[in-house]
């Protein structure tokens, strides 16, 4: 080794700087390798776990809606609800003019009035063909003694054959006269005959009474109301004086309270998933509102399978898409915000549970 020249000697801070230089390069070297090497144990971190976490935006909030029609036609007399109104059920909605079916109801109050005084007059025919049927026979038992005593005076030759004769006719007539009081007694008795169906109720009584029931059913009908709870919409198009027709939806009412997730998930996502995982679900409308659920159906076909007009893929330019699976999520609890129907829904489901 060479010596140190005396004239300019070797202080301990140069010797030092050399040592500190190399400590440095060294650090930067171990940062320039471990940053690398941190990036990737991340990257597999993040990957392992976030392999069985599958995600999709195409997911939307469902909710039952009930269109409400009228079970019979006429005129709207009152319209009692507004848009976005909240009802319970058996909220009156709207009344249709109840004028035609009282009407209907007056006749058949009439045809029941004269189907019992028909059922009188039948009882009344009856009756009268007894005492025809007494007459009759009275008068075979006078007329067959008088024939009897005819017929012995002829054999003693104390009368004339023209009055066996007469007494003869007297008794053939008075047997037809029973007869014709027994055939009528028979149809007044039929007339007045019931099914088995209600027995003891005349059909005619019974025709008239089945109609006074529908006809009470119509009036009652003209008071349309909620067959179940929630907000109502499109009430707007309801109008006085509007004819309603049978079955044409007059307005429609959402069960706000019942909501669930309808989240078309790509089939390649499907091969873990189970019904009874846990989802999370945020909405584009409340950002921060986080809600759990969790999957309670998995779709019986794609989206395309249940179109109006499925997809042909019978040709040479078929080219292959990745379908989209309904997936029906359950809401756990109540959430913070009232939910509406239609909102976009961002849906994460854990597939490790």
């Amino acid at each position: 080794m060479a010596e140190s020249d005396p004239q300019f000697p070797v202080t301990s801070k140069e010797l030092v700087a050399p040592r500190r230089s190399r400590a440095a390069r060294l650090r930067r070297l171990a940062w320039m390798l471990s940053l690398p090497l941190l990036l990737i144990a991340f990257a597999v971190w993040y990957y392992r776990s976030t392999e069985h976490i599958i995600s999709t935006d195409n997911a939307y909030v469902q909710q039952d809606k009930v269109s409400v029609s009228p079970q019979l036609t006429g005129e709207i007399a009152e319209v009692l609800v507004r848009e976005n109104q909240q009802v319970k059920v058996g909220d009156l909605l709207f009344r249709i003019d109840p004028e035609p079916y009282r009407i209907a109801l007056a006749s058949s109050d009439a045809s029941i009035a004269a189907a019992q005084v028909k059922v009188i007059g039948l009882e009344t025919d009856l009756a009268n063909t007894g005492v025809d049927i007494n007459g009759a026979r009275e008068d075979i038992g006078f007329y067959a003694q008088e024939f009897q005593r005819q017929s012995e005076l002829m054999e003693r030759g104390f009368t004339t054959r023209a009055r066996l004769q007469a007494a003869q006719h007297a008794l053939d007539d008075a047997r037809s006269k029973l007869a014709t009081a027994q055939a009528d007694a028979a149809k007044a008795r039929s007339a007045l005959a019931t099914g088995s169906a209600q027995p003891g109720v005349n059909p005619a009584l019974l025709a008239a009474q089945a109609q006074r029931r529908k006809a009470l059913l119509d009036l009652s009908r003209t008071d349309v109301r909620a067959p179940v709870g929630g907000t109502v919409t499109q009430a707007d198009r309801m109008q006085l004086g509007q004819m309603m027709t049978l079955g044409l939806p007059a307005l429609t009412i959402v069960v706000s309270d019942k909501s669930w997730i309808e989240a078309n998930f790509k089939e390649t996502d499907l091969a873990h998933m189970h019904i009874g995982q846990p989802a999370t679900l945020s909405f584009d409308a409340y950002p921060e509102l986080k809600v759990k659920g969790h999957v309670a159906s998995i779709g019986a076909g794609t989206g395309s399978e249940f179109s109006v007009l499925p997809a042909q893929n019978a040709n040479g330019n078929w080219v292959k898409v990745t379908q989209r699976v309904p997936v029906r999520i359950a809401i756990d609890g109540k959430p913070a915000r009232q939910l509406i129907a239609g909102l976009s829904t961002h849906v994460v489901i854990d597939t490790s549970k």
